[in-house]
Parts: structure tokens; C-alpha cells; sequence
């Protein structure tokens, strides 16, 4: 099992090459053992036809001769019948009598005459029943015959010695062949796929290198020849197109959204200063019409000094919110003071109730950095105010969420629409209509780590970020 997994993980341009090895390599064994089958059989059928004649030739030659009990002409026989056969493959021939006694044999010593011939035929058969097996000698055995009587009996040994060999040989050159065949074939193989799957190759380079981007690959480096890899690479460079566009699109929609934004937060923010500005007027008017009465002037003094630091308040925020150098800050309490400065005229302009409230400390808020999570919760707030209408409801509570931070943003307006909350919630592509400061706030959530929850409770649509703990400067 754990070998199969391994070769699963293996690329194409491997596994292809070394599937075609193992069939050829279970082709080869079959075919091996075709031959050597074959040739089994015919050295079988060449050793039980030298085996019979040689029998047979020995009876009609040695009837009368054992009839008589005459050693001498029986040895005689045995000698000329060995020479016949240059001794090639005769190692030990062995007449024995009708009581079973050796009579005369080709080699005395170890077949004496009067010996019990009994030990000489255990293992033999019968001349047709004469089968190769790995021993290089093998024992036939014969009745001896004499016008249609049994005189006796006939053990030769056989010496096969070549035979093995040459079956030895058979088995060397066939394993040597195939292994040359299945190597050559694997490797034409692993030539033939890699060449195949080359396109596919530079698609998952262009991929790869894109860093993000896809790129589309050059027309030079399609194949003309496989329509289907043709197109596939076709749909892809159509696919780099469409996502190009499609960043592109996103991109414009998150300018757009930031320009709406910023129209309504200056807006707002110009009816908050213009007010100011009208008391400071007055203020002046009045110094300059009552400059003989000090206590008017005093009184003037305090309007106008209570008056700059609201607005030195409200520019603070608005640099705060847009700095690009607050990137590397750690959060700190007063960054939910400007959102305030900052979200309450809006939520003012429609006659709104804020629910404010930051419970988490200054050492809970440095953990986070400062940019990103000014920019989520403005996000949310601009879109909760939007969303609970005039007279409505808007709450912000800030806690320590156990290892983090908890951002919850609450309205009493209507729930979120399907397309509001595929922005919010997931990565796919953006719904058509709307902006993005919802799929704004769900990116960087993600970048910081942290999730993003939604519900309606009571008539209200509450959404909750939950931020782990990163250091101020992890923006």
C-alpha cells in the first residue's frame, strides 16, 4: 500500500515508462516460459528416442548372449554399443539376468558381476517416461527380451550435462534480451511522454513563475499537432486574459469605492467643520465689536480655543486615517477615538444612535497593527450606517476576544443580501454590483489571520472579526 502511494506521487513522465517496463517485463516472462517449455519438450522427446533405440538395439543384440549366461560376449557387446556412441552421453550401462544379478556392465568396478542389480534401478523409468529434471544424470531402465521372453533387464545412465547447459544458456540469453528490450522500450517510452506532456510542462512553468499573476504562454510554444493540448493551452492563456481583466475590474471597483467613501466621510466632515467655523467667526466679530469689555473678550477667547481643538481634533483623524507611515504602528486606544470623531457625523447626518463601546486595554490593543484594523472597522461602520437607515442603530464593542481581539459592528437595518455576504465571507469572485469594502475587510482579515462571523439576532445584523494576536508591527 504504501509503495502504491508512493507511485501515485510519482510524475507522468515516470509512472508511463515504468508501467510499460512492468508489462513488458510480465510479457517477457510469459514468453520466457513459453520457450523454455518448448524446448523442454524437445530435448524430452530428443532424450526418450535416444533412450528407446538405445534399449531396444541392446536387447536384440544381447538375447542370446544373456540367454547363455555368456559374460564375455555380453561385455563384448556393451563395449562395441558404448564406442557406437563415443561415450558421449552413455556413462553406465548394466546387465542384469532374470534373478535380478548384474551379468556384465560397462564399468566393473562399480558393477560387479553377481551384484544385486536392485540399487542401479532405483530413480530409473522407462525409456518413453524420460523427463528433464535438473539432475544431470538420469537412469533408464528396460526388460530384457528374447523371443518374447523375459531373460532379464537393462539400467543405463544417462549424462545430460549438455542439455542443462544448453537450457542454462536459453534462460541467460532470453533474460539478457528482455531486460535489453524493457529497457530500450521504457526508455523510449519516458522519451515518447516526455515529448507529449512538454506543453503541459511550460504551462505549469507559466504558472509557477507567475507569482500570482498567471502568464499566458507565447503562440511559438503551442503545439500544433495535438489539437487537444493546442486548446488546452488556449483556454488557459483565455483563462490569464479573463483574470487580468477581472484584477483589473476589481481594482477600478476598490478606487471607486474609496473615492464614495471618501465623498461621504468629507461630506459629513464638512458639515462638522463648517459649524465650528461659523462659532469662530462670531467669536471674532464679537472681540473685535466688544475689545473695550474683557470679559467678553475672555468668553470669546474660550469659544474660539474649545473651537480650533475640535478641529484640530477632526484633521488629526483624517491624517491618522490616511498616513501612509501608521502601516508599521501598533493599535492603540486612541485610533477608535478618531473612527469615532470620524463616523459620527455620518452616523449624524441620519439622525442615528451610537453605541460605542472599547472595553479591551492598551496593552490588548498594541498586539494588533493599527492600519489594517482602523480600515476594517471603518469598513464595517460605513456600511452598518448605510445599512440601518435614519433613526436607526449603530454599535461598535471592542473586547478581548481570549487569545485576541473582538471587533463586533451591529445595525438595526435590513439584513445583508446574498451578494453582501459572498463578499464578506468568501474569496470567490466578486458578485456583480456593489463595491468591494466588503470583500476589502474579508481580505484583510484573512491576511492578519482571522475570521469573520455574521448573524442576525433580534432584528439586528451583527458581524464579528476575531483577530489573532500578531505584534504592532505584523501589518
Amino acid at each position: 500500500m504504501k509503495l502504491l502511494r508512493r507511485f501515485r506521487v510519482l510524475p507522468v513522465t515516470l509512472r508511463v515508462p515504468l508501467i510499460s517496463a512492468a508489462l513488458m517485463i510480465l510479457l517477457g516472462l510469459v514468453a520466457s516460459q513459453g520457450v523454455l517449455s518448448a524446448l523442454g519438450r524437445v530435448q524430452d522427446a530428443r532424450l526418450s528416442e535416444a533412450a528407446r533405440l538405445h534399449v531396444e538395439g541392446l536387447s536384440v543384440a544381447l538375447g542370446p548372449s544373456v540367454l547363455r549366461q555368456d559374460v564375455w560376449e555380453v561385455y563384448d557387446i556393451l563395449d562395441r554399443a558404448r564406442a557406437g556412441n563415443a561415450g558421449q552421453r552413455l556413462l553406465l550401462t548394466v546387465v542384469a539376468d532374470e534373478r535380478g544379478l548384474v551379468l556384465a556392465a560397462t564399468d566393473p568396478r562399480r558393477a560387479p558381476v553377481g551384484k544385486d542389480a536392485t540399487e542401479f534401478e532405483q530413480g530409473a523409468v522407462a525409456p518413453q517416461a524420460v523427463r528433464m529434471t535438473g539432475d544431470p544424470t538420469l537412469r533408464v531402465t528396460a526388460p530384457l527380451q528374447y523371443q518374447g521372453r523375459t531373460i532379464g533387464s537393462i539400467v543405463t545412465e544417462l549424462d545430460v550435462t549438455d542439455l542443462l547447459a544448453e537450457r542454462r544458456n536459453v534462460t541467460l540469453w532470453l533474460l539478457v534480451g528482455n531486460a535489453l528490450a524493457t529497457a530500450l522500450l521504457a526508455f523510449g517510452g519516458w522519451l515518447a511522454v516526455a515529448r507529449i506532456l512538454r506543453p503541459v510542462g511550460a504551462l505549469v512553468q507559466a504558472m509557477d513563475a507567475s507569482g500570482g499573476a498567471p502568464r499566458p504562454i507565447p503562440a511559438a510554444e503551442i503545439p500544433q499537432g495535438d489539437p487537444g493540448l493546442a486548446r488546452l493551452i488556449q483556454t488557459y492563456n483565455q483563462m490569464t486574459t479573463a483574470v487580468e481583466e477581472r484584477a483589473e475590474a476589481e481594482r477600478r471597483l476598490a478606487d471607486r469605492e474609496r473615492f464614495v467613501s471618501l465623498g461621504r466621510l468629507s461630506s459629513s466632515l464638512a458639515h462638522e467643520v463648517n459649524n465650528p467655523l461659523g462659532g469662530l467667526l462670531n467669536a471674532a466679530d464679537t472681540i473685535h465689536t466688544y475689545a473695550d469689555r474683557p470679559e467678553v473678550v475672555r468668553q470669546s477667547a474660550e469659544l474660539m480655543r474649545r473651537g480650533l481643538g475640535h478641529l484640530r481634533d477632526v484633521t488629526r483623524a483624517i491624517l491618522d486615517q490616511n498616513r501612509l507611515d501608521r502601516a508599521g504602528q501598533p493599535l492603540r486606544p486612541e485610533d477608535f477615538e478618531d473612527l469615532r470623531l470620524l463616523f459620527e457625523p455620518e452616523a449624524h447626518s441620519r439622525s442615528q444612535v451610537l453605541d460605542w463601546q472599547v472595553h479591551a486595554g492598551a496593552a490588548s490593543l498594541a498586539g494588533q497593527p493599527a492600519a489594517p484594523v482602523r480600515q476594517v472597522a471603518l469598513n464595517l461602520l460605513l456600511n452598518a450606517g448605510a445599512a440601518a437607515g435614519v433613526n436607526g442603530r449603530v454599535g461598535l464593542r471592542v473586547t478581548n476576544g481570549g487569545d485576541g481581539l473582538s471587533i463586533t459592528v451591529s445595525n438595526t437595518g435590513a439584513a445583508m443580501t446574498e451578494a453582501d455576504l459572498a463578499r464578506l465571507m468568501a474569496s470567490g469572485p466578486l458578485p456583480p454590483g456593489g463595491g468591494v469594502g466588503l470583500r476589502l475587510v474579508h481580505d484583510i482579515v484573512a491576511g492578519l489571520g482571522g475570521r469573520v462571523q455574521h448573524d442576525r439576532i433580534d432584528g439586528q445584523t451583527v458581524i464579528r472579526v476575531d483577530l489573532p494576536v500578531h505584534g504592532g508591527k505584523d501589518a
